[in-house]
């Protein structure tokens, strides 16, 4: 098995080495001395480790900031999903659902939403915010005819980036 080809001038090129040598020496030991057997050294191994070391040290906390500004954005949209299904419950009903009817009014019919026509959302999942926590709501709400709160990464009021709170208003 031979690293290289012959180039038209008849001289021999080595690709392992990068030499353009007539008959490359260094090629043909090796050759022989590995007697048939094809593979990597622990050089090369330990070299290739360790290039993916560096790429997943570098990469990996992009990644990962990527990850929590995502889950807020969803929060964002979920937050953006719930008001219009909420203006939809509005329209059929003349009314918001009350703080202790809660969002799952929007899923499950009222004791006395005589024009329910839901379910407004798709799926109950849409409830729960992309840390797992149900959305708060409150009706009247302070900013406006209802609030929708998620508390973010931390589950606390207030705080940056990650753990601030996704609001409605």
């Amino acid at each position: 098995m031979a690293f290289g080809v012959v180039s038209k001038a008849g001289l021999s090129r080595c690709f392992r080495f990068a030499c353009l040598f007539p008959a490359c020496r260094r090629c043909e030991e090796q050759q022989a001395s590995r007697n048939g057997q094809a593979g990597f050294t622990l050089v090369e191994m330990l070299v290739v480790l360790g290039i993916i070391a560096l790429i997943a040290a570098l990469v990996g906390p992009q990644l990962i900031k990527y990850l929590g500004k995502a889950k807020s954005e969803t929060a964002s949209v979920q937050v953006g999903n719930l008001t219009s299904a909420l203006e939809v419950y509005y329209l059929d009903n003349g009314r918001y659902p009350t703080s202790q009817e809660g969002l799952g009014a929007l899923m499950h019919a009222p004791q006395d939403a005589k024009r329910w026509n839901g379910p407004y959302l798709r799926k109950a999942a849409g409830l729960v915010d992309p840390w797992g926590r149900p959305y708060v709501y409150l009706s009247p709400g302070g900013h406006g005819e209802f609030d929708i709160v998620s508390l973010g990464r931390d589950g606390q009021a207030g705080g940056a980036g990650d753990d601030r709170d996704i609001v409605s208003w």
